[in-house]
């Protein structure tokens, strides 16, 4: 089976009387198939291996799965229109993968730390980001875009596949500091041809660290097809580190959310890495720099979009009886005032001024950058405009 080949197979909550035998005989398997626990139509399957590890989810809390999925596709709707419009220099699309971001997310504690690539917004919108600091880094008005200690979560990494290095080395901490708290990195497909991915995994099994390895595959490293960089399943990859590995339809919240409380679990145990390949598919473009039409086939969106993972959770509570209009307006509601707060703090951004580019550079004074930035004021200043050399801050 090729890699793009898809198959037919909430809460941070402890394990829930799951059957943690059967779960790690199953992520030790090879040439595994997709883990799927809602059809594309909504129906709900059972599967005796990871149906134990979303018991605890209720309907109240399955209708709150939907509201995230909608609210983050309308941040990723407004995000790129505010692109369009000249708000913002670019912007990395998610259309389409909701439910990797949101059932992965909502299954991490609040002491879990998240090390993502720069197309992650919905998992850093699970974690508490403030909405305007989604958006700042791509409008150019800050090298980063909130405190990564404020919500356990770092900066978006854009060098592709360098956040694994980082979330290996902060799960070498925790396994020192004797906590069971675990690091989590988001990366693509294109990012496990990377030498840093690569060499995270090694350290990450040769230490055996509490890190999950969370690949979102969808399908296109911009416009390189997985199946030319991996004649096999990327899951199947990493049994060559000694990782073991689940495969799940990435675009199934719940199954998304019982693989990944099945390697928390893991990693909590004292049972080291794992890697995750959640199934997806890019519906947009790489970035609004990006023109998929050069280089994919149209047949592929209309495949997909019949997998649509928000679609799918509305059919399963249609069949449940509980996707009313009052939950539907509800769901809409939230989403619009989302983006219209997003918005708002966007467009209404205040400029930075010359001298902040000395900001936050030091955690304490340096008499190097000192030197800089007093050279620098003086320089402004030699154009007649003093305000020009105020900065509140400095360097500090």
């Amino acid at each position: 089976m090729s890699t793009d080949e898809t198959g037919q197979d909430g809460t941070g909550a402890p394990n829930t009387g799951a059957n943690s035998a059967a779960a790690k005989a199953d992520i030790h398997g090879q040439g595994k198939g997709l883990v799927q626990l809602i059809t594309p139509s909504g129906e709900r399957v059972s599967h005796p291996e990871y149906d134990p590890w979303v018991q605890d989810i209720t309907d109240e809390q399955l209708c709150a799965l939907l509201e995230d999925m909608t609210v983050i596709r309308r941040i990723d709707v407004e995000a790129t229109a505010l692109q369009r419009q000249g708000e913002l220099a670019l912007w990395p699309p998610l259309l389409g993968q909701e439910a990797a971001q949101v059932g992965s997310g909502r299954s991490l504690r609040t002491d879990d730390f998240v090390f993502s690539s720069y197309r992650e917004n919905g998992v850093a919108y699970c974690r508490g980001v403030d909405l305007t600091d989604i958006v700042r880094v791509w409008r150019g008005n800050a090298s980063s875009g909130w405190d990564p200690y404020s919500i356990n979560m770092a900066t978006p990494q854009i060098i592709i596949g360098a956040q694994t290095l980082h979330a290996t080395g902060y799960a070498m901490g925790i396994q020192n500091d004797g906590a069971d708290s675990v690091a989590v990195t988001y990366f693509g497909d294109g990012a496990t041809s990377e030498g840093d991915v690569n060499e995270a995994m090694v350290f990450a099994a040769s230490f055996q660290v509490p890190v999950v390895f969370f690949c979102t595959n969808n399908h296109w490293a911009i416009s390189e097809p997985v199946r030319l960089q991996s004649h096999i399943q990327l899951a199947d990859r990493a049994a060559g580190f000694g990782i073991p590995s689940l495969r799940v339809d990435g675009n199934d919240v719940l199954a998304v959310m019982a693989a990944t409380r099945v390697a928390l679990d893991r990693a909590r145990r004292g049972g080291g890495p794992t890697f995750i390949e959640a199934v997806s598919y890019r519906m947009g473009p790489h970035t609004t720099a990006d023109d998929p039409t050069r280089y994919r086939d149209a047949n592929e969106l209309e495949d997909w979009a019949a997998k649509d993972p928000i679609s799918r959770v509305e059919a399963l509570l249609d069949r449940k009886g509980l996707l009313t209009e009052a939950l539907k307006q509800q769901v809409k509601d939230k989403a619009d005032a989302v983006a219209r707060d997003m918005r708002t703090g966007c467009t209404t951004m205040p400029e930075p001024q010359p001298l902040d580019v000395f900001k936050h550079v030091y955690s304490t004074p340096n008499s190097w950058l000192d030197r800089q930035q007093d050279h620098y004021a003086r320089y402004l200043a030699s154009f007649g405009d003093p305000a020009e050399a105020v900065s509140e801050e400095g360097a500090r």
